[in-house]
């Protein structure tokens, strides 16, 4: 067989099962969206009656992450970068990896692929680390994000009469509650995985310490985003496509700018690509995607101007406060996003957004209304110190593990801040009526 036919021979089946693990996932999550779409814009022409008729399809957990880890596997398999492992179950075990099925992170073969497949001897410090991160991530979880979920599902429930500064509260407490209860998901994954002895990649860095948009997901759902750059946005702008388009932009508008618009262009794809990962609905591609591709791109267009007004103020860009500021700005960014992402529908997050702007009363943070959106004062107070904690915590990880931090500490140190921190998580969790603990947020994508 010659080189040509073998080459012809890999092509058809890495399409082929990348055809199947594509369509398989477009037809469970995305074909309805699709109609969804045909049928609103034939509403908006004056159709009274659905053009075309949805499908109902039980859909896995946490279908995008395993078929995006078995994706990244086959391709980096085709372009020689992975070695092919020939046995069905060895790649099994790799591509649904229990722990990591429901919510990730999204695994790349070639990195993390081999260990699944090697002996792994007991020890005693990876088994102890692993469940003193499994211990914080229940209390993310349990004791902080379900707090939060309280006044989030209050005010978002019945947006019509929660106006102004009830909305804002309420979707900072979502954004605490989603980083608290996805991170806290991965904190018990990546535990309960290095009590196995296997390192799988983190997921999060501190997002909420980002001073711009770029920062923030390099440091929010890490593994999306590398494997969005790696298998999507690099190999679109090696496309004849983008290569021709690059040359005529150049030749257009200038070396660097045609480049630039270039780039942009592949960069929408890419987040359009991130948006609708996260749900076939116009609002995760508004509120995860398109959004954030605005950010960046006005980022960057901006950033010139606002350099230049800096230096005309005299103002040190190197100033701890006003790092401070850009954190508080792209938080209030991120959050913007996030009235999407938890709104019904895209209408309703620009419904929420006009009445957040125009009907405002800050009265609610100083009269007491804030404790009857489902917490009561005591509650509230607890989720505080959880914050705080958070907080705390988050600082110190900057500059060293904070596990190998207390592991310096003397025997009866450690013991008192890891059985607090249980005791703490067992008494304070949020359990009750109506509540199920095995529910992670992402484990629906």
């Amino acid at each position: 067989m010659s080189g040509t036919d073998n080459l012809k021979k890999k092509r058809a089946a890495m399409a082929g099962v990348v055809l199947l693990l594509v369509g398989s996932l477009v037809m469970l999550k995305y074909v309805n969206f699709g109609i969804n779409t045909v049928n609103g814009i034939a509403g908006i022409f004056g159709s009274e009656e659905a053009v075309l008729t949805g499908f109902k399809f039980m859909v896995p957990l946490g279908i995008s992450f395993y078929t995006f880890s078995i994706l990244g596997y086959v391709i980096d398999v085709y372009n020689g970068i992975a070695v092919p492992q020939k046995n069905f179950f060895k790649t099994a075990l790799y591509g649904m990896y229990f722990p990591s099925i429901l919510s990730g992170p999204i695994l790349r073969y070639r990195e993390d692929g081999e260990q699944f497949f090697t002996h792994h001897p007991f020890n005693y410090r990876e088994v102890t680390f692993g469940l003193q991160r499994m211990v914080w991530g229940f209390f993310k979880t349990l004791v902080i994000s379900e707090r939060m979920r309280f006044v989030v599902d209050t005010v978002y429930g019945n947006y019509g009469d929660y106006p102004g500064a009830y909305i804002w509260l309420a979707t900072v407490c979502y954004a605490f509650q989603l980083y608290t209860n996805f991170s806290g998901c991965m904190d018990i994954v990546l535990g309960m995985s290095q009590t196995f002895g296997l390192k799988l990649p983190e997921n999060f860095e501190t997002p909420f310490f980002a001073k711009n948009i770029s920062e923030y997901w390099r440091r929010w759902h890490i593994t999306l985003g590398v494997w969005m750059k790696e298998y999507v946005f690099y190999p679109l702008l090696r496309t004849g496509v983008f290569t021709r388009l690059s040359k005529n932009m150049r030749e257009r508008f200038g070396k660097k700018r045609g480049k630039q618009l270039t780039t942009f262009l592949a960069m929408f794809v890419l987040w359009f690509s991130v948006g609708i990962w996260h749900g076939g609905d116009w609002k995760y591609v508004i509120g995860s995607g398109l959004l954030h591709w605005f950010y960046i791109v006005s980022g960057e267009l901006l950033t010139p101007f606002f350099n230049k007004f800096m230096e005309k103020l005299h103002i040190d860009p190197k100033k701890r406060w006003v790092d401070v500021l850009r954190m508080l700005r792209t938080f209030f960014l991120v959050n913007i996003g996030f009235v999407f992402f938890r709104a019904d529908s895209a209408a309703d997050a620009f419904y929420m957004l006009k009445g957040a702007v125009s009907v405002w009363n800050a009265v609610i943070l100083f009269d007491g209304s804030v404790f009857t959106l489902g917490l009561d004062f005591i509650e509230f107070t607890i989720a505080i110190v959880s914050l705080l904690i958070l907080f705390a915590v988050s600082v110190m990880q900057q500059k060293e593990s904070v596990r190998e931090r207390i592991e310096k500490k003397k025997l009866p140190v450690r013991w008192i801040i890891w059985y607090a921190l249980l005791f703490y998580t067992i008494l304070l969790g949020n359990y009750g009526p109506g509540y199920s603990a095995a529910e992670f947020i992402y484990q629906g994508f």
